[in-house]
């Protein structure tokens, strides 16, 4: 049995597991992402000053340009929040609802929160004027997500939610959403 498997049946077993069990890791996991995040920008800050990269913006014209990637990146977490709190789960793989989540932004879109943690990454880039954050770190973290989302969350999601998932996995992207002709 590889890692990988080892990994997807423990993810399976927590999440099918018993309710405390799954209340007391939650904190945990979202702890966790977090700070995975917050080491991407401290990384990304460190190379900027050991390049020498910093204050490439004039004025506050990157807090400007960051607002409307603030806007956004909050709108689609906190939306993606909202549904799954309202299906009595969490975002935390070891705490999702018991069933689909296919509505809201979820019907649009398979992982429309991390696209919201993706702009909000973009826009941290721009207002703290961190080219290697733009350029280097939010786009390795995107495609590491996008690994792990393909290699373990996606075959436990198969394994827990069966044909119903590979239903939904088949019509709705990954991130971003199609652009769909009006029927007349």
């Amino acid at each position: 049995m590889t890692f990988k498997t080892k990994w997807i049946d423990f993810l399976y077993r927590m999440a099918t597991g018993s309710r405390s069990v799954r209340n007391v890791f939650t904190p945990i996991g979202a702890i966790f992402f977090g700070l995975v995040v917050f080491m991407f920008i401290l990384a990304a800050r460190h190379v900027d000053q050991w390049m020498g990269v910093t204050d490439v913006l004039p004025g506050r014209l990157s807090i400007l340009l960051s607002l409307p990637l603030f806007s956004i990146a909050l709108f689609m977490i906190g939306w993606s929040v909202h549904q799954f709190l309202k299906a009595k789960g969490t975002p935390v793989p070891i705490n999702p609802p018991s069933r689909l989540v296919n509505s809201g932004p979820y019907a649009y879109s398979r992982n429309p929160m991390l696209s919201g943690v993706f702009a909000l990454l973009f826009g941290i880039g721009v207002l703290l004027e961190s080219v290697s954050l733009l350029f280097i770190f939010t786009p390795l973290f995107i495609l590491i997500t996008v690994w792990e989302l393909k290699a373990i969350e996606e075959p436990e999601l198969l394994k827990r939610l069966g044909r119903e998932y590979a239903e939904y996995h088949e019509i709705t992207p990954m991130f971003f959403p199609k652009i769909r002709k009006r029927k007349e």
